[in-house]
């Protein structure tokens, strides 16, 4: 390709497109729909003769003055609009409550998915704390004899506070991604997540109830919760 007959023919979109971009400066906002359609159509033609001139005659001027104008154009399409206090505000005055009441009966069913069961587990832990063997994980036999002898794992050392946090946080984690990532299973994931995690803490809070001992796993769920 002759690189002078390349912008004899495509010079005059070019300065088209250096028009828009001296008006879109500080005053994007101010152009029409016609006008806005006009600069995402020349800068995408731009793109492409960039494309072409890097291939054919990387080292002409033609090349360097392109480049310049895509990344001007480009700066210009894809900027984002400037943080404001105004609009800051206006998301938490009325933006945020909007989207919670919208969200509201999906975080409502996935509360009572959680804590339906987590009633139940609870009353049936606190009248027969064997239940815990049926419905917790490994180790349930070890914390049941460890609550008979009244002691509460929550105790925690100083020196193995740091640790113990580190563990906290990390299965926290854990089942904040299980539960999102249970998305991809038609939520089937996300609804063992949660239900599982209400049988589990109602049974460990039925046995503890059921020794006298359920006020301080609450203080140590509602601290770190």
């Amino acid at each position: 390709m002759n690189p002078e007959l390349f912008v004899e023919e495509r010079q005059t979109q070019w300065r088209q497109l250096e028009d828009l971009l001296a008006r879109a400066r500080g005053a994007l906002e101010k152009m029409n729909s016609a006008e806005l359609d006009t600069l995402g159509r020349l800068y995408r033609t731009a793109t492409a003769d960039l494309a072409l001139a890097q291939r054919d005659f990387p080292g002409h001027r033609a090349t360097l003055y392109l480049n310049q104008l895509v990344g001007r154009a480009h700066a210009i399409v894809y900027r984002d609009k400037p943080l404001r206090w105004q609009s800051l505000l206006r998301f938490y005055r009325s933006g945020f409550p909007q989207l919670y009441r919208g969200l509201l009966p999906w975080t409502g069913i996935s509360f009572l998915l959680f804590a339906i069961p987590a009633i139940a587990a609870f009353f049936a832990a606190w009248q027969q704390p064997e239940t815990l063997l049926v419905i917790g994980s490994e180790g349930m036999q070890e914390l049941i004899s460890q609550v008979e002898q009244g002691d509460l794992w929550t105790d925690i050392a100083p020196a193995m506070r740091s640790a113990s946090s580190a563990l906290i946080l990390t299965n926290n984690i854990q089942v904040m991604f299980l539960t999102f990532a249970g998305g991809m299973t038609a939520g089937l994931l996300s609804l063992w997540v949660m239900v599982s995690n209400g049988l589990s803490l109602g049974a460990i809070f039925g046995v503890l109830q059921h020794y006298g001992m359920a006020g301080g796993l609450a203080d140590f769920v509602l601290a770190h919760g």
